[in-house]
This record gives structure tokens, sequence and C-alpha cells, in this order.
């Protein structure tokens, strides 16, 4: 690797370090922080420590931070009282403080708007009394909840659709430069385009394309809700956090009629979830999921999956730790528009100046991820 001042781009990770447009909003480069729960916001308010913990990353040299996943106004929609909520006076000026350290800091950052439906426990907080809000009444493995698990009407959908929306238009009010809606992963949206959680058998449930409407709505509310440039981005993936061998489609074909609804829903850019960026999604091609999902919309993407580690997925956080290890075959697949953006989680939680190490060929520096990095903000 080539020696580089501190000031200079590394040739090596040229590609990295590209401006990208996504909508109005300019990025200084492909580096996204990738969404991260972090159960550090007492009371479900982000302090000024995790203010700081966000503008640092900006001032490292990340393009683009995605918050950790953050509890539209619905009761339902939450499952520990220390994640932080998107509503409340408390919050609220939370979330502006970090919206302002991190502008302050040269970044750019959209909260990730979140509701876990099925993966919630009965009598879970911040509402405790609270049903679980899934489909068909079906926990995130497929099965019951408790002898018959509550089945939520149109009007109760109505409602957390409203409070997507109410939660975008917050953020723009905010100052946040998007949003990003998660759609991945075994939660609500998610849940409702899967078919282990999706029994339905009204306008909400039936095949992959019928599937989709749920999401569609909260696209749409949100996109009125907010504005034409106001960039909102879905995150989606096959896999669910109760079985990683889930998927929504088993082929390109299917993937593609599951994504078109999206789209035409108004979505800007779709953040393509995966455990590891450099796996294939489907057979016959090196493409990962981002980018068959850019092969089929056109829209730009954002991939991630272990990007720097040594180690896959939940290794890492469960025992031990990750050593930090060359990027080659990103920067090859981002020469080859396979995709447009890439996220980094673990790697960035870890190390605040990650980015800009990287940027400057300063990887023998890099912090390694250690499990008790998930229990502080560095």
């Amino acid at each position: 690797m080539t020696t580089s001042t501190p000031t200079a781009t590394d040739p090596a990770v040229a590609s990295l370090f590209r401006p990208f447009s996504l909508g109005s909003l300019r990025l200084p480069n492909r580096v996204v922080m990738a969404p991260m729960t972090r159960r550090l916001s007492l009371g479900g308010v982000p302090g000024a420590d995790v203010a700081g913990y966000y503008a640092r990353r900006a001032a490292g040299g990340v393009g683009l931070i995605v918050t950790e996943g953050t509890y539209i106004d619905h009761p339902t929609a939450g499952e520990h009282a220390d994640v932080p909520r998107f509503h409340g006076e408390d919050a609220l000026l939370g979330w502006k403080g970090v919206v302002e350290a991190v502008h302050a800091a040269g970044g750019r950052i959209m909260p990730q708007l979140w509701h876990v439906g099925p993966a919630r426990m009965p009598g879970a907080p911040p509402f405790p009394d609270a049903p679980v809000f899934t489909p068909s009444g079906l926990g995130p493995d497929g099965t019951p909840i408790g002898e018959a698990g509550p089945v939520p009407t149109t009007g109760d959908i109505e409602a957390v659709v409203t409070a997507f929306a109410e939660a975008a238009a917050t953020a723009r009010r905010l100052g946040f430069d998007g949003v990003e809606l998660h759609g991945a992963h075994g939660y609500l949206i998610d849940s409702f385009l899967w078919e282990g959680t999706n029994r339905r058998t009204d306008a909400y449930g039936g095949d992959p394309v019928a599937r989709t409407r749920f999401a569609t709505e909260v696209i749409a509310a949100v996109r009125e809700a907010t504005s034409p440039d106001f960039p909102v981005v879905l995150r989606i993936s096959q896999w669910k956090a109760v079985d990683y061998t889930a998927r929504l489609a088993h082929s390109p074909a299917e993937l593609e009629s599951i994504l078109a609804p999206l789209v035409e829903a108004g979505v800007d850019a779709v953040h393509a979830s995966t455990r590891r960026y450099w796996e294939p999604e489907f057979e016959g091609s090196r493409l990962n999921l981002a980018g068959w999902v850019k092969k089929l919309t056109g829209l730009p993407v954002i991939s991630v999956g272990s990007v720097g580690l040594d180690e896959v997925f939940t290794t890492a956080f469960t025992g031990g730790g990750a050593r930090p290890t060359g990027i080659e075959q990103l920067v090859e697949r981002l020469d080859e528009d396979e995709f447009d953006l890439i996220a980094v989680g673990r790697a960035l939680l870890t190390d605040p100046e990650w980015a800009e190490k990287i940027r400057t060929g300063r990887t023998a520096e890099v912090r390694p991820f250690t499990r008790d990095d998930l229990t502080r903000l560095t």
C-alpha cells in the first residue's frame, strides 16, 4: 500500500472517497455509518454523550451517518426503555442536539425510523401494556404469540403508517438530511413482506407483491409528509434475526416484483442488508443483494456486511474480537459500480476515525472491534 501523508487519499482506496449525490443530498464519500442499536439513551432520550458519539464519526470522515434505530410514536413500536425514541419533547430535543453536533462537525445524518413489530416480547418496555404488533399474530419465527396473538385491524395498520409519516416530518423539521425506514431483519415492515410472518388474507397479505402493501403505504405517507427532495432510504434484507436462511425472494425475477411497488411508492435508495457483503445473492452471478437491487431498479444502493472485519457477523458480538482486514475486494466492487455506498458497522463503532485512517493508508492504526465496545459510546 502506498505511503500517504495525513491529508492525501491513498490511491488504493480512492474509489471509496469519491463524492456521491443521493437525490439532493451531496455526500463527500461513499462511507456510511451503519445503524447499530445502542441501549445507551436513558429513558429513550439521546443525551450529549450520544451527540458526541455521532459527531466524532462525522469528524472522522464518514460521508453519511444513519443513526441507530429510533422508535416511532406508537406504543407497540419499542422493546427497551433505553433505546432512543423519536417522539416526546425531551427525546426530540436530544435529537436536535445530535443533528447540530453532526452538522457542526461537517457531517450528514439521517435517523433510522423503527418499529420492532413481532420482535417485541409481551410486556416489554417502554409501554409494557401494549400488545405485540405483528401482521398475523405470529412471532418472529412464524409461531403464535401465546395461545393466540392479536391480529391488527386496518385501522390499527393505518395508525402505524401515520406514526412513520409523522416521524419523517419531524426529522425534516429538526434538520436531518433524510430518513431511513427499517424494513429488514424481521421487524415490522419486513414482517409484512415475509410469508413466514404474514398470513393475512386481506389486502395486506397474499403473494409477494400483495405483501408489499404496508411498506408502500409507509413509503408513500413518508414522502407526502416531507418533500420531493428529502431523501427516503429503505433498508431491506432477506435474512431475519431468527432465521439467517429466510428469503423474501428466491430469484431475481421475484425480487424485481417485490421492489417495483416500493420504487413506485417513492423510495429514493435501498440499503440492502447482508451478513457478508462479498457473498453472491443468487446462483450464476457474483452480485450481492445490493448489486441485484441496483441492477433491477436503477436506484442508488447501500451495501453492508462485515466490512473491515476478519470475523463474520455474529462472531465478534458473542465473544472475542475482530481485527480490521483489507478492503481490496470492496474497492474493486465499487469500481465496478456493483453498489454506490458501503455501510460500515462494528469497525466504526469501535474506531470513530476508521474512515480517515482508511483514506490515508493508516490501516495499521485502526482499532480492532471487541465485545466491550457494545457497552460504551467511544
